[in-house]
């Protein structure tokens, strides 16, 4: 799964969300900040149902075979990866302490942590900021838009999908190796490995939420808000 397969999915999953939006009926959506929710449903349904037939039992079959310490350093290499991109996009929102410790990351894990295997900078008490291009547009003012969920991605706002090709451009995880094969086995094992730490949530979403959907975008919304606030948001809860 290419950055380029991913550009030309995005692409389409674009038209094809902007293409639902104008079917959906006028009031059928059930919150204002998801007027494609027909669309995101099926969406969400047929994530689901991969999820449950080839993704979750994959992520549970490298947890099993995998030693945790290897998982671990997995999981802070690409982290390592990700700070890098963050270290833009932070100096990018003027954020400067935000921007110092992210270079602080980078330097020191992928020096000391060789190459981000260990997270030094973290036992060093050195926060970790994750900032995309999607974070960037709305700090400088661009709307989140309706919310929309891409095959396979998930759930985003209509800024984030516009942001991702810049993200999959940008972000240093999305280019190892240099070829499309290297590329393609480096997504796999990052997103693999991201689902397997997301076992025990998953887990508890099983358990506790009588409407899946609605939970997992209530969460989206509320992450999205922490972030865009540092996680301090404003008390009054007004649809972004």
């Amino acid at each position: 799964m290419s950055p380029v397969w991913l550009k030309r999915c995005l692409a389409v999953c674009v038209l094809a969300g902007l293409q639902a939006c104008a079917t959906v009926p006028g009031g059928q959506a059930s919150d204002p900040r998801d007027p494609m929710e027909s669309f995101n449903r099926a969406m969400f349904g047929f994530n689901d149902a991969l999820d449950t037939a080839i993704v979750k039992p994959t992520a549970t079959a490298y947890q099993t075979v995998t030693p945790r310490w290897v998982r671990k350093g997995v999981t802070n290499f690409f982290n390592n990866l990700q700070d890098v991109w963050s270290v833009v996009n932070t100096a990018a929102q003027g954020r400067g302490q935000d921007f110092s410790d992210s270079v602080g990351r980078v330097m020191i894990n992928s020096t000391l942590g060789l190459l981000g295997l260990i997270d030094i900078a973290s036992d060093l008490n050195i926060d970790r900021h994750t900032a995309d291009f999607g974070l960037t547009l709305g700090r400088w003012g661009v709307p989140a838009g309706p919310y929309v969920v891409l095959p396979v991605l998930g759930p985003y706002t209509l800024r984030e999908v516009a942001a991702l090709p810049v993200d999959f451009t940008g972000d240093p995880s999305y280019q190892l190796g240099g070829t499309t094969d290297a590329q393609n086995t480096a997504t796999v094992l990052k997103f693999v490995d991201k689902r397997a730490n997301l076992l025990g949530a998953s887990d508890v979403l099983e358990g506790a939420a009588l409407d899946k959907y609605s939970f997992v975008r209530d969460g989206y919304f509320q992450r999205q808000r922490n972030r865009q606030y540092d996680g301090n948001p404003p008390e009054e809860d007004a649809p972004e």
